[in-house]
């Protein structure tokens, strides 16, 4: 795959960086519940549970930071050192998502970073790894994907 495919412009990752971080890591709290909230096994991420986790989107300058607690994934306003913090290009994260590359290669050729409690970080790779999700289809993200759906539910 060709990796400047999903390169970024440097200024967005500046701008973004200097936004707080709480909005986007609500909606990314939210989003990890939609998607994985009913198919994710709860004993899986029990040894992430309470601790402050960051995901890092390097180029885009953005930061999530949330938390696992009883209702599922939580964001946190919390500047506090975070117990695990996983770091990677927009790219990497998509080819992670669907599963083009798998963490293993991605840590290993240094474009995953791990910091903190690497074995959260572990732990959260086999929760990942233990799922049966099918594979991302950017295609089905597009605004006629979503038209089309529409129109064949209300004309069928």
């Amino acid at each position: 795959m060709n990796k400047d495919l999903f390169a970024l412009p440097a200024i967005l990752g500046q701008v973004a960086a200097k936004l707080p971080s709480y909005p986007p890591s609500r909606a990314f709290a939210k989003v990890l519940n939609l998607a994985l909230g009913r198919i994710i096994r709860r004993e899986h991420l029990e040894p992430l549970h309470g601790k402050l986790i960051i995901i890092k989107v390097t180029d885009m300058g953005l930061r999530f930071h949330f938390t696992i607690d009883d209702k599922g994934f939580a964001s946190t306003r919390s500047d506090a050192m975070p117990d695990l913090a996983i770091s990677a290009m927009a790219r990497d994260f998509y080819l992670l998502a669907s599963r083009k590359e798998d963490p293993d290669t991605l840590f290993f050729s240094r474009r995953l970073l791990v910091e903190g409690n690497t074995e959260l970080g572990l732990v959260a790779k086999n929760a990942l790894d233990a799922l049966e999700l099918p594979r991302l289809n950017p295609e089905k993200l597009l605004p006629r994907h979503f038209l089309g759906k529409l129109k064949a539910r209300i004309f069928h």
